[in-house]
């Protein structure tokens, strides 16, 4: 649909955006933290959003994160060797580092990386309460980064107290544990949790296991000053050691090696939320750090290579309802990112962001509509617009649609630091979708059908400047960035979900994405065209419940040239769980049951078939 035509439709109506934090004190709410900004039902938004809960999260069992994330429509996954390893996520054919990620509300992409992205092999699936997934463009709300979709991720802390303990293959154990405590005045809690496996070689061709051991700790503490007053503090710390490959001498091809990488993350904010009927304003101070050490023992004992990353923000973010069924959501925040490396000095700089948003939502009409404006410190000002609209047709059927806007700033890496280039503007993205949806994903049964489409424009990338030193290549010997790329990604989406019977649930998703360079008229690297994930569940007779997962990955390639072809594949996982009495269950599964050979990264090795046993109780 021309975007104009669009725009036209939903004028006369316009919408929300707003985040809230969904209540830690474990009682249900039908007010959400969602990916589109809004602390409504998302039900109500045009817009394509996935929300993936504790309890789906724990029937998946373990801590990779990517097993549940696959279950996601428009979702593919690259891990470059065993777990722990830096592992991006893809969403309807973008960049990995174009997904937007926000842990309970933070924003947390490493600045010294070299795209800016979020590396989701630090993020166990363990403390996680529940995944909130926009797919499409939405820097209306977000600001930048928000090119491919949003990810929302909650973390656990809930009233009483749970834990669990597996082991499995790979000399692998997992633990975790959350809770918390609380009154009329306060509420205090949060979750931790420790994981280390032997691994397997990261490079497919290499004999020796790379290892991997990270312990974490989620907390927050909030205190209810009155009925419309509540301040609020919450904090998260990770750290991981990883055992990498690298290219040793003499071949310089790439093999087993001694070498290790640290990673240290924490987040933090502080703030506060006034509420009355018809305003609710959030006001808060955040704070990302990420900071990595690279050792290689046949170096000596210092670090051959370090980065650091940090960005400090304020935001305020508000909710206005003045009459009925019309809301306003406004809001401004401000952002200053830095980053070090043991090459680069120490850079920063800086970017403000403001959007309103109005709309309507009334009976079975829900529509919206707002723009952004952001400046930046170094590419100056990138404006932003988003609109959506559902409609009721008839008893639980829904028609939806949405047009959004999206942008990336450049890296601090691609604009400062010695490859960088100061000239960058920043990736923009329109993208449109519409589609019906019957009842939601919480309902027994229910289905969906999406058809989506997504060009990108000024796409930054590499430029070899070997044996070139005129143009953009003056000074710069080894290479730099520069605005070279455009893309392409289009397609459509299917899920849905049967519950025959009161015992047996099943569900599927698929996803057909065309994404594509279209300059060069190729696909993009690592993204395939096909992906189904189908998952059942059944509750036995005998209280035991069993249940499994098919994952079918097409065809792609590895490189930009498409010489490189990668084979698809398909995955097959079971699971069982067992309870005795109330509060104690045991569980078990069989991860890769066919021990499929497949490739995700080229050069780079995948798990096996692997087996692993826990237990879960809650007092």
């Amino acid at each position: 649909m021309p975007k104009y035509l669009f725009l036209l439709s939903s004028a006369l109506f316009v919408t929300p955006v707003v985040a809230q934090e969904a209540p830690a004190d474990g009682l249900d709410t039908t007010i959400t933290v969602t990916a589109t900004g809004s602390r409504g039902n998302v039900a109500d938004t045009g817009q394509s959003v996935t929300v993936i809960g504790q309890e789906e999260v724990d029937a998946v069992q373990g801590p990779d994160l990517t097993r549940v994330l696959r279950r996601a429509p428009g979702v593919t996954i690259t891990r470059n060797g065993p777990p722990g390893s830096f592992t991006g996520v893809r969403v309807r054919g973008a960049g990995a580092e174009q997904l937007l990620v926000l842990i309970d509300g933070v924003r947390v992409a490493d600045p010294a990386a070299p795209s800016g992205g979020f590396d989701f092999g630090n993020l166990a699936a363990g403390e996680i309460e529940s995944l909130d997934l926009l797919r499409g463009s939405n820097s209306t709300i977000w600001g930048s980064d928000a090119i491919g979709g949003v990810l929302a991720v909650t973390t656990r802390a809930r009233r009483g107290l749970s834990a669990s303990a597996e082991y499995g293959g790979d000399d692998s154990s997992y633990l975790t544990a959350s809770g918390g405590a609380g009154g009329d005045r306060f509420f205090v809690g949060g979750s931790a949790g420790w994981q280390r496996t032997d691994g397997f070689s990261a490079a497919a061709t290499g004999t020796e296991p790379d290892g991997f051991a990270q312990w974490s700790v989620n907390g927050q503490a909030r205190a209810y000053l009155s009925d419309r007053f509540e301040l609020f503090a919450q904090g998260r710390y990770a750290k991981g050691d990883l055992d990498i490959d690298g290219f040793p001498p003499p071949l310089y091809a790439f093999a087993d090696t001694a070498e290790t990488q640290e990673t240290r993350q924490y987040t933090g904010a502080l703030g506060a939320i006034y509420e009355t009927a018809p305003l609710f304003l959030r006001a808060a101070f955040s704070l990302s750090d990420t900071a990595r050490e690279n050792f290689d023992p046949a170096s000596g004992s210092a670090p051959t290579y370090t980065t650091d990353g940090q960005s400090q923000r304020v935001d305020l973010r508000g909710e206005w309802r003045p009459l009925g069924p019309l809301v306003v959501h406004f809001g401004g925040e401000g952002e200053w990112t830095q980053f070090s490396t043991m090459f680069d000095a120490e850079q920063r700089t800086h970017i403000w962001g403001v959007y309103a948003q109005a709309g309507i939502e009334f009976g079975g009409i829900a529509a919206h509509a707002g723009l952004r404006r952001d400046e930046h410190a170094d590419f100056g000002g990138e404006t932003s617009f988003g609109a959506d609209a559902s409609y009721r047709l008839a008893g639980d059927i829904r028609l939806r649609a949405s047009y959004g806007e999206g942008f990336k700033a450049p890296s601090l890496f691609q604009l400062l630091s010695d490859y960088g280039n100061p000239a960058l503007q920043p990736e923009r993205s329109r993208s449109i979708d519409a589609g019906l949806e019957w009842r939601g994903r919480g309902d027994p049964s229910w289905a969906g059908v999406t058809v989506f489409r997504r060009t990108s424009t000024d796409l930054i990338d590499y430029v070899s400047c070997f044996g070139s030193s005129v143009g953009i290549c003056a000074g710069r010997p080894f290479g730099t960035y520069d605005n070279v790329g455009r893309a392409r990604a289009q397609g459509f989406e299917v899920e849905f979900g049967l519950t025959p019977t009161e015992t047996l649930r099943t569900q599927v998703a698929y996803s057909y994405v065309e994404a594509i360079d279209r300059d060069a008229g190729t696909d993009l690297a690592r993204r395939p065209r096909h992906a189904l994930t189908a998952s059942a569940d059944w509750q036995t007779p005998f209280l035991a419940a069993l249940g499994g997962d098919v994952r079918l990955v097409g065809d792609s390639f590895d490189d930009a040239g498409n010489t490189t072809r990668i084979d698809g594949h398909v995955l097959v996982d079971v699971r069982a769980s067992v309870p005795l009495g109330e509060r104690l269950e045991l569980y078990g599964r069989i991860e890769n049951v066919f021990d499929a050979d497949y490739v995700e990264v080229a050069g780079y090795g995948t798990r096996g078939r692997t087996a692993f046993v826990g237990a879960r109780i809650k007092l």
